[in-house]
């Protein structure tokens, strides 16, 4: 496989607007908009690339956790999503949602974030919580995707 950024992502990367980062509160972190923004600003190719090759091991995670399972299908379309970007399948997305998406798959993939995945009940929410903002996000862009799928496969 070809371990060069895929055409798409370079292309869309210079459409990519970074926004005045808000000084933070000692000690809080703030599951929101420009939680997940600065997050994705710091995606990189070799990220991209570890959601492609992790992407089934993130899926099972979230189909078997109980806050995250109601949201196998959005997680599924999700990681389609990623896997048409890197193989240049799909070009059609700003380089903001691939890495606001792929963020997120990493944030759901990592057990060692915000409030560790082992501490039963609450350790799933703020996966469930980035994916929830995530999915706001890049709403628009998922309608496009599934629009396009389901033309390109029928």
């Amino acid at each position: 496989m070809d371990m060069r950024k895929p055409k798409a992502i370079a292309r869309t990367r210079r459409s990519h607007q970074v926004t005045k980062q808000e000084p933070e509160q000692k000690g809080k972190t703030k599951i929101d908009k420009t939680f997940l923004e600065r997050g994705a600003r710091t995606i990189k190719e070799e990220d991209v690339e570890k959601v492609v090759n992790k992407a089934d091991v993130i899926k099972k995670k979230v189909a078997r956790s109980g806050p995250l399972a109601r949201f196998i299908q959005d997680v599924e379309l999700l990681v389609a999503l990623i896997r048409d970007v890197y193989s240049g399948r799909y070009r059609r997305i700003p380089y903001w949602a691939v890495s606001a998406v792929v963020f997120t798959l990493l944030y759901i993939f990592n057990p060692f974030d915000l409030i560790p995945d082992m501490i039963p009940v609450v350790g799933l929410l703020d996966d469930a919580a980035v994916l929830s903002v995530c999915l706001v996000l890049v709403e628009q862009e998922l309608h496009e995707y599934r629009d396009w799928r389901n033309r390109s496969d029928s």
